[in-house]
């Protein structure tokens, strides 16, 4: 029998900011991406906006004062700056392609539409390469006098020094195209002709009530508050189930679901562990389940259209839950009779949720056992109660069961649910889990 054609994967398209559609992604060098990404701008504590990144940030202003002073000398040079008493000011006119990133003209930038014009400025887009120093900031030597590099210069001269004036993505929040990213262009261009980003890929805001969450608003939650309560993976999957060009609301409800799920996956994962211990080293020469194939066939196929579609996270976490199903319901069939295809479907499956994970970010360096417990923590702590309360708790309902009590027996159960704790009756006694959600 002649084996079926081997089906050709999707490509990977991302939608470029600079084109206003999707593309198929083709790095410069084969078989490498080199990618920059703008990193926070932390006046506090980071906000869970700034959470919500694709790729990690590169950013980092610590080790470049040499590099910016060297590009703003070339854009001087090739006379597409002025100095003003130890202030370097890029003149937007200069460069014949400015708002290409953002549409925007330059007639759009009109004096009086703006707070606090500078009257040095030639035009009043134009933007500060170099600052002069002020008493009490930290500064640099120049050839303009003692100062620091302006917001825009930063990552230009990062993305050069590391990446080289031609790579293939620059990314970051939507806030950044205008005029950030468009001061970015500009001035790159005039300090390299060469300079050239492929793709330009820009992320959707956190909104806190439908508005942006930022520190000027006063509506932010900041990482450490939320993880105080949530796990960090349960924070990255509440991100992940939205598109990242899309705007994601912040809501406690579902953060509370991405960490039922969390706790779903590990404690899913933990049981097969468990049950597989005694199995590893065994000979597994036998024919895997054909419903197994087929359901992970199925999954490859939903996981690389959706992420060959502009990243489409949300889709896939959707899609990765009938991977820990069929564990699960594996997992029933094997206790009651071990055979080795159950076993070979259980190592297959065990395996590709970890490889999942593992793409995905969700797979902690922590053990099984040790993330289950993390999140017992959480929950315990959003719960307002404590572990010896619980445990208070299921001890009155072990009463009110053994006296046949069942309605105060319901009423206990249904008190430590709506703190979102649930109780498991098991032969050795009832013991206490976070919720969990399959779907």
């Amino acid at each position: 029998m002649e084996k079926e054609p081997a089906m050709e994967k999707p490509q990977l398209q991302i939608y470029n900011t600079m084109t206003k559609q999707k593309e198929v992604f083709v790095p410069k060098v084969p078989g490498k991406v080199r990618m920059y990404v703008c990193g926070v701008t932390a006046y506090d504590l980071s906000h869970i906006g700034h959470a919500e990144l694709m790729w990690p940030s590169t950013s980092s202003t610590v080790t470049y004062a040499r590099n910016f002073t060297d590009v703003d000398d070339k854009i001087i040079d090739n006379g597409c700056a002025y100095d003003v008493n130890g202030d370097v000011f890029f003149s937007v006119e200069k460069s014949p392609n400015y708002g290409c990133l953002s549409g925007r003209q330059l007639s759009d930038n009109r004096a009086g539409e703006r707070v606090d014009i500078d009257p040095r400025k030639r035009n009043p887009a134009d933007f500060a390469l170099w600052k002069s120093a002020k008493p009490g900031e930290p500064f640099w030597k120049s050839p303009w006098g003692d100062g620091r590099p302006g917001w825009h210069i930063e990552c230009s001269a990062m993305s050069a020094h590391y990446l080289g004036h031609s790579f293939d993505i620059h990314g970051g929040g939507m806030d950044l195209i205008f005029p950030h990213h468009e001061n970015e262009i500009a001035q790159s261009c005039a300090a390299c002709e060469e300079s050239n980003v492929s793709y330009w890929m820009h992320n959707g805001f956190v909104n806190a009530n439908n508005e942006k969450m930022s520190k000027s608003l006063g509506n932010f939650f900041t990482i450490r508050q939320i993880t105080s309560l949530y796990h960090p993976l349960a924070l990255r999957i509440f991100l992940m189930r939205t598109h990242y060009r899309s705007p994601v609301n912040y809501s406690t409800k579902d953060l509370e679901v991405a960490s039922q799920r969390l706790f779903y996956m590990y404690q899913t994962l933990h049981d097969c562990e468990v049950a597989l211990s005694p199995f590893r080293e065994a000979s597994l020469e036998v024919k895997i389940p054909a419903g197994v194939q087929e359901l992970i066939k199925k999954f490859h196929s939903k996981f690389e259209t959706s992420m060959s579609d502009d990243l489409h996270t949300n889709t896939v976490v959707d899609d990765f839950l009938e991977l820990l199903k069929s564990i699960n319901s594996n997992l029933s069939k094997f206790k009651k009779q071990q055979q080795k295809p159950m076993i070979r479907a259980l190592t297959l499956l065990e395996k590709e949720v970890k490889d999942f994970m593992s793409i995905m970010g969700l797979l902690s360096s922590s053990t099984l056992s040790e993330v289950l417990q993390q999140l017992k923590d959480k929950a315990l702590t959003r719960s307002g109660l404590t572990g010896e309360q619980v445990m208070q708790r299921i001890e009155e309902r072990t009463i009110a069961r053994k006296n046949k009590d069942y309605a105060t027996s319901d009423r206990i159960r249904e008190e430590v649910e709506a703190v979102g704790l649930s109780l498991l009756d098991e032969p050795s006694g009832t013991t206490w889990i976070p919720k969990s959600n399959t779907g």
